[in-house]
């Protein structure tokens, strides 16, 4: 879990660090006054929810799956 927790904040720093460029981008413009750029940040938004979601699936299986290897060991 704390893996999954630092690549999540790394994720958004890097994120953060390329949106803040000083260049206009005329796409990025005509978005935001047409109010489609929420469709955007919406589907970005589900994009990242869902392999976050993914991730902790499956690290939670592989940690039962490493307590049911160890306790088959001791046995």
């Amino acid at each position: 879990m704390k893996k999954i927790s630092s690549l999540v904040l790394f994720l958004l720093s890097t994120v953060t660090a390329f949106g803040q460029s000083g260049q206009a981008i005329e796409m990025a413009d005509t978005l935001r006054r047409d109010g489609k750029i929420w469709v955007v940040v919406a589907t970005i938004a589900v994009s990242f929810a869902g392999l976050a979601i993914y991730l902790i699936r499956i690290d939670r299986k592989l940690n039962r799956l490493e307590r049911v290897q160890k306790d088959n060991a001791r046995h």
